[in-house]
């Protein structure tokens, strides 16, 4: 069999005059990448008449289709049981006779060509839903002995509950719920979000920033035992459905300990939940340690945060919208100047990472112990460097400052979206300007910018105004611009990574009077041009004439396009 014919299917999609259908198969097709189920029954979801989709499958699209495993039995020959639990491709004869490779995704040309070394007969392809698969792969399983899968341990404060093995054995609730925190995990996701509608549940997770579907449960009953499932996990009560509540639960992942802080919302339609990702095991260790340097800063940019988290006091303030990587940069420049030497508290909430060397402290609110009363205590613990998770208030803000005036060193972060802004925050809080301008030594302003998938950026035109917008970055005239197009590197969405856009402040005595005087905002800017301080919007330009990323990119994070 030859992996590029239509036999064993060409992988090939409807022609390009079939726009509806070759649409809904790429997304499918992305969903199912992202462990939603096979192709056939995502497709069959998104439909009224799944009779007529099948049809135009057949006769559109190349391949047969499989719905009831009674049509087909496997055939375990060549290409072995292994390989086709690995893959998800099954080689079955129908009751016609006709041998077929029966896949998930019967356009995924990577699979059936490895099909097609093992069976080099041609077979045509079949697109087959996940219940047939499971069928056909469990009367495999039962023929051979198999050792018993490795279960994850879910801890809780009550003790530890089992997250994962057998879905019969556990339930489909249990199962559903485990399966999307296992591929959350698998994916590199920050979040998983747990949506109700008035008929189902849909989960999505958040990778690079962004919201990807990636399964749904059907039934307002279900919803509601799904939501009561992470309550209890995270030891919440399951009977309150009219108010907030927060929680966590921790649970084993092989030799991984993943911390999950949950979220859960009333809405019309039931309760929303939200799950945190916190893989403390990330940062451990020295050949895991995170750096400046591996979050992506330029080098000038690297070189000048360390001179400011090398100062022997004042303040390092890192500040951006929520998901701009603020905590993690504040972890980096502290992980370099973890000598051993002096001594480091940091009060967090939560505590998302663990530092050797490093005393923790977790905020406590319920127990009394918030951001203000935890750093107060730490004042009288001898410390030489305080990281302060997020200053929320006026208490926190005002006693971080004194910190920083009595000889401490201060890391912290602030929600802002520039210098001018983190004024603005701490005037709000009512600090006196001329004791917070002389305890602050610098500002990092910064994004998080997704990445251009190399493997299948094309490039665009370019309208009037991003024309002008390149222009006055002084990068010349610009005719065109990257654009992100999908393929199964990037879960077809265009984007592979993120990388950091900063701007670092150094305060000096000509800022301190700008800002103590209530100088305008442009007087603020000049200053920074002054300093050398490149914008974010000119950052992002020079990044887009790389190549590194995208205009629609900038304009989502950056703005101002």
């Amino acid at each position: 069999m030859n992996g590029g014919d239509t036999v064993v299917g060409s992988g090939s999609a409807p022609s390009r005059n079939e726009p509806d259908l070759r649409t809904a198969l790429r997304a499918a097709r992305a969903q199912h990448r992202a462990g939603a189920g096979a192709v056939l029954d995502i497709l069959m979801r998104g439909v009224d008449d799944p009779s007529a989709l099948l049809g135009e499958l057949a006769s559109r699209a190349g391949v047969a289709v499989l719905v009831d495993p009674a049509d087909a039995t496997a055939e375990f020959g060549a290409w072995k049981a292994a390989d086709a639990k690995q893959w998800r491709c099954v080689v079955v004869r129908t009751r016609a006779g006709e041998l077929l490779a029966a896949a998930e995704d019967p356009w995924d040309e990577g699979v059936l060509q490895r099909v097609g070394r093992a069976v080099p007969d041609g077979l045509p392809a079949a697109a087959a839903t996940r219940a047939c698969m499971d069928h056909w792969l469990a009367g495999a399983e039962a023929a051979a002995p198999r050792a018993p899968e490795p279960r994850q341990a879910v801890s809780t404060a009550g003790g530890t509950t089992s997250a994962g093995g057998s879905a019969a054995g556990e339930g489909p609730i249990v199962s559903f719920v485990d399966h999307a925190l296992k591929a959350a995990f698998r994916l590199g996701a920050s979040d998983v979000h747990f949506e109700c509608d008035r008929t189902s549940i849909g989960v999505k997770h958040r990778l690079d920033g962004v919201m990807v579907p990636f399964a749904r449960m059907e039934g307002t009953q279900p919803a509601q035992e799904v939501i009561s499932r992470i309550k209890v996990l995270a030891q919440l009560d399951i009977t309150e459905r009219r108010l907030p509540q927060d929680g966590r639960f921790r649970f084993q992942l092989g030799d991984s300990a993943i911390d999950m802080r949950v979220s859960i919302m009333p809405s019309v339609h039931g309760e929303d939940a939200v799950l945190r990702l916190l893989d403390k095991a990330q940062l451990r260790g020295q050949d895991d340690r995170v750096t400046l340097d591996r979050l992506g800063f330029s080098a000038a940019s690297g070189d000048a945060i360390r001179a400011l988290a090398g100062a022997p006091s004042g303040m390092l303030l890192v500040t951006g919208p929520t998901g701009s990587g603020k905590t993690t940069t504040v972890y980096a420049a502290l992980s370099e100047i973890n000598t051993g030497l002096e001594k480091i508290i940091t009060i967090e909430d939560p505590v998302e990472y663990e530092l050797p060397g490093v005393l923790q402290i977790p905020v406590n609110e319920r127990k009394g112990l918030t951001f203000a009363t935890g750093l107060r205590s730490i004042l009288r613990h001898d410390p030489d460097r305080i990281l302060v998770g997020e200053i929320r208030d006026a208490e926190t803000a005002e006693i971080a400052v004194q910190s920083a005036l009595t000889g401490h060193l201060v890391f912290t972060t602030v929600h802002a979206n520039s210098v001018a802004d983190v004024v603005g925050r701490f005037r709000h809080f009512g600090i006196d300007m001329f004791g917070f301008m002389a305890a602050l030594n610098g500002v990092v302003v910064q994004r998080l910018v997704r990445r251009l998938c190399p493997h299948c950026a094309q490039r665009r035109e370019l309208t009037a105004a991003e024309a002008a917008w390149f222009a006055a970055a002084d990068l010349g005239l610009q005719r065109d611009a990257p654009a992100p197009m999908g393929c199964a590197e990037c879960r077809n969405t265009g984007y592979k990574g993120r990388f950091i856009i900063a701007e670092i402040h150094h305060i000096d005595d000509e800022l301190r009077d700008h800002i103590t005087e209530g100088a305008p905002l442009s007087t603020l800017k000049t200053h920074a041009a002054k300093q050398g301080v490149l914008s974010l919007l000119t950052q992002s330009a020079a990044h887009v004439v790389a190549g590194h990323t995208t205009i629609e990119e900038i304009r989502r994070v950056v703005g101002g396009v």
